[in-house]
């Protein structure tokens, strides 16, 4: 599994990104965390607002930064 961060750096980006290796490290598993900064990548994933939140390219969340807990229901739903 992988975990995408869609943004430039901004510190919304930067937070969804430290909270996505929190919610990781108490899931216990070592799924890899993908920087997606580049702009016209982040277009292909159809999103306009970042910071954005992907599991496998699957666009979860969009424009807000999850909490720890949110992400861990994001990666459970998804069987893991």
């Amino acid at each position: 599994m992988k975990i995408q961060i869609l943004g430039a750096g901004c510190p919304k980006c930067k937070l969804l990104e430290e909270n996505a290796r929190k919610a990781l490290a108490e899931l216990g598993n070592n799924f890899e965390i993908e920087k997606v900064t580049d702009l016209n990548e982040i277009m292909e994933y159809g999103i306009m607002m970042t910071p954005g939140f992907a599991i496998d390219k699957n666009v979860k969340s969009v424009g807000k930064v999850l909490t720890t807990e949110q992400i861990k229901d994001f990666i459970q739903k998804e069987g893991i």
